[in-house]
């Protein structure tokens, strides 16, 4: 494939057509601090830094994969589906860490959604798994498995996508993350990690190590560190009537599991954060009708055309 000239953004620096399909998104990672971070970093050990972000790709399993003790299947699902694990490390998603990951796409967020993220997201430790396909796709790496995890609605998750595997438990609860392209995989690693952990990372990536068992040590290690949770509606509700019904004038034990949570926030109640987050996130509002966000990823299909205009282009 030709190289295709970047777009010169007027605080930045260039960042290539073949990271990103959007222009917007050129121009704004172009003088983004994470993105030029990582991609200077990359550009010190090699020259192909657009080869490198095509070929890679990452998988975030979040605090919810973590507590439902659903890694080990993650794991084995990217083996399935011919991923080679090339660099794991462990992240905490703090509230500035949150916010930086969807930065361009948090204006979609309720006041309950960004309530409901900040009572689980930092409750414990997460995994990011920087991965690499055994056979070279059509589209980048980072687009063939954002398309093979499966959509954040549970409804819409098929058999055989990564997200319908681990769990359908809620539009907030689906368990791992994925950058949607290029440009947003070396972005988001330096969101999580500092210069020392990204270089690991880097350096592991190029070798072209299979970093498997250290993924599963790991995930020993995050498991030992926290205890496990059930994640199903039904009885986190459950257990929010018994809390409430030991809160006079709270709301009464047969009313909604919406009315619950929203009496016990009203009175201060000190609830159970998961239980909390399972029924919040089935129940009320995620995203804010009518809105885009800012930057937005694109599919396989879109890719397609957007690589075969480059190379059209470049003939």
């Amino acid at each position: 494939m030709n190289p295709a000239h970047p777009t010169e953004p007027a605080h930045g620096i260039p960042v290539s057509p073949l990271l990103t399909c959007h222009p917007a998104k050129q121009r704004l990672y172009g003088a983004d601090t994470y993105f030029q971070e990582s991609h200077d970093q990359l550009a010190a050990l090699t020259d192909d830094v657009t080869g490198f972000a095509h070929r890679h790709a990452a998988l975030l399993l979040k605090p919810d994969a973590v507590v439902a003790r659903r890694l080990e299947a993650a794991v084995d699902w990217l083996t399935e589906q011919r991923f080679r694990i090339v660099g794991a490390a462990v992240t905490r998603l703090t509230r500035t860490m949150i916010r930086s990951l969807w930065y361009f796409q948090w204006n979609l967020a309720t006041p309950y959604r960004r309530r409901l993220a900040a009572l689980f997201l930092e409750d414990a430790d997460a995994l990011v798994l920087l991965v690499r396909p055994e056979d070279e796709p059509v589209v980048p790496a980072s687009v063939e498995l954002t398309r093979l995890k499966g959509p954040t609605d549970p409804d819409a998750r098929r058999p055989g996508q990564l997200r319908h595997l681990l769990g359908r438990y809620s539009y907030l609860l689906n368990l791992v993350h994925t950058p949607d392209e290029p440009a947003d995989v070396l972005r988001e690693l330096a969101v999580h990690f500092d210069d020392g952990t990204r270089e690991q990372l880097f350096r592991s990536a190029l070798a072209g190590e299979d970093r498997t068992a250290h993924a599963l040590e790991l995930t020993g290690r995050l498991y030992a560190a926290t205890k496990p949770r059930d994640l199903d509606f039904d009885p986190a509700v459950e257990r929010l009537r018994d809390t409430l019904s030991r809160h006079p004038g709270a709301a009464p034990g047969d009313a909604t599991p919406r009315a619950l949570l929203e009496s016990a926030w009203e009175r201060g109640v000190d609830l159970d954060p998961w239980d909390a987050v399972i029924v919040g996130s089935k129940v009320l509002p995620m995203r804010v009708p009518g809105r885009a966000p800012v930057l937005d990823g694109a599919d396989a299909g879109t890719w397609r055309r957007h690589l075969d205009a480059l190379r059209a282009r470049h003939t």
